[in-house]
């Protein structure tokens, strides 16, 4: 029965239907006429977004899971009859598992252009039929973790480090209850530990924050009246919210109210205005005012490059409160990654076989692939996109992560995080700090590959 008002969260069951229609229309035919013999998909860009020079990965982890429960219970078998289908699909329906091989490369990891995310061996149909999941899934989690590593890189003035300094702010403006989650851990990848969603905070051990709105500081008589209570309601949360009216008279009465309670007052924050020059006059109030350890927040339709300019003026901020900026990453909204059949079982040779389109465009390299990366001096030099059967100089990228449909690679937070921050600092310097113009970074396909697409006539 249809539910209009249904609040969009999926079993594992409804999540199996989250295909694009003619993911079960192909797989059927393909069942139908016996071509349901082992493929291989790639999940990659063919371009980044505009403003991007590079991404970085996120997603799989909640990927596999997704992937590894994924069943079509009775409620979606006859829902899938009433469209048609016929009893042989879906009793293969009632039946799947993938049972597949899933390689990628491991979330916080810097990828490029047309270098695959994600590479699936399966049978045709079973294949098929993550398209849309894994598209749904990596595309929308990458492209956060990429802002949240932006925002993390400005707040930290081009260098790594300064992800305690950044602040998630961003549930109330991500598209839907789901996507809030996901920003919520994308961000985590990119190194934001602190969030205002206490549900993710709970779920991914997150360190929830957040403090006061203007509406608290409006429903006392005077904002000295408000900034007290608060004091001495909450004197482990002692952060103050300084410009519903006058920001400086805000400070002036943060530090009264302080002194008065006798709370120690761990920050203010500054919501609007002149970030630069209130930012500035806080500090030498404060200061004046013996509260040296104070620290000053601010938040309000910031981004990173407002962030960096911010930074390089020598502000004295402490924390950065990053919202719709951060979760719904505005600038470039999406990461475009595709997903496309790159190889065939051929049963009559008993090899694989490289396949690839060819229209304008949109022409694909076939063949399964690795992603070889030299370094020097520890810094990124160049990356080669190759047959994943050769061996080539630099460290492969893509690991196996799912085997015979059990998930074989797993990571907590901490750990891929780590590997983001380490990732974000190996990339050349005009890189990390984001100029649009910055000479971009070389990724070029090994002569191995390309024989094998002109073997194939691709």
């Amino acid at each position: 029965m249809s539910d209009a008002n249904d609040p969009g969260l999926l079993t594992p069951a409804q999540a199996a239907l989250l295909v694009d229609q003619y993911e079960l229309t192909m797989s059927a035919s393909y069942l139908r006429r016996g071509l349901d013999q082992p493929a291989t998909f790639e999940l990659f860009a063919r371009k980044l977004p505009p403003h991007r020079h590079w991404a970085l990965a996120a997603g799989l982890g909640p990927t596999l899971r997704i992937v590894s429960e994924l069943r079509f219970g009775t409620a979606e078998l006859d829902y899938l009859a009433g469209l048609g289908f016929d009893d042989g699909f879906l009793d293969y329906l009632r039946g799947f598992r993938f049972t597949g091989d899933i390689d990628a490369v491991p979330e916080g990891t810097i990828v490029f252009a047309n270098e695959p995310l994600l590479r699936v061996t399966a049978t045709r149909v079973q294949a098929q039929l993550l398209e849309t999941i894994l598209l749904n899934q990596v595309n929308f989690q990458t492209m956060i973790a990429t802002k949240a590593a932006r925002v993390v890189l400005a707040a930290g003035g081009g260098e790594v480090g300064a992800g305690d300094r950044v602040l998630d702010f961003s549930p109330r403006r991500d598209h839907g209850i789901d996507a809030a989650m996901k920003v919520a851990r994308s961000c985590a990848v990119a190194g934001v530990r602190g969030t205002s969603n206490v549900a993710a905070a709970m779920r991914f051990g997150l360190r929830p924050v957040g403090t006061m709105a203007h509406s608290y500081v409006m429903s006392f008589p005077t904002e000295l009246e408000a900034f007290k209570a608060f004091l001495a309601d909450q004197p482990q949360n002692a952060v103050l919210l300084v410009d519903t009216y006058d920001t400086r008279e805000g400070v002036l009465n943060a530090i009264r109210a302080s002194e008065e309670t006798g709370v120690k007052l761990l920050g203010i924050r500054i919501d609007s205005g002149d970030l630069l020059a209130l930012s500035r006059e806080a500090r030498a109030l404060l200061d004046g005012a013996g509260m040296t350890e104070t620290r000053i927040a601010v938040s309000g339709d910031l981004e990173e490059h407002r962030i960096a300019e911010l930074v390089a003026a020598g502000a004295p901020i402490d924390l950065w409160g990053v919202g719709t900026e951060l979760g719904t990453s505005r600038d470039a909204p999406v990461f475009n990654g595709v997903y496309k059949l790159v190889a065939d079982w051929d049963a009559e040779s008993g090899e694989w076989r490289g396949v690839a389109k060819r229209s304008a465009g949109k022409a694909t390299v076939g063949g399964a692939k690795q992603v070889f990366r030299e370094r020097s001096g520890g810094v990124m030099a160049r990356d080669v996109i190759g047959r994943a059967d050769e061996q080539l100089p630099g460290e492969r990228l893509i690991v196996p992560v799912m085997r015979g449909g059990e998930i074989v690679h797993s990571e907590s937070l901490d750990e891929i995080s780590a590997r983001a921050s380490e990732q974000l600092g190996a990339l050349p310097e005009r890189l990390r700090r984001g100029g649009e113009d910055a000479e971009p970074y070389p990724v070029s396909y090994s002569e191995g590959l390309l024989r094998a697409q002109d073997a194939a006539g691709g």
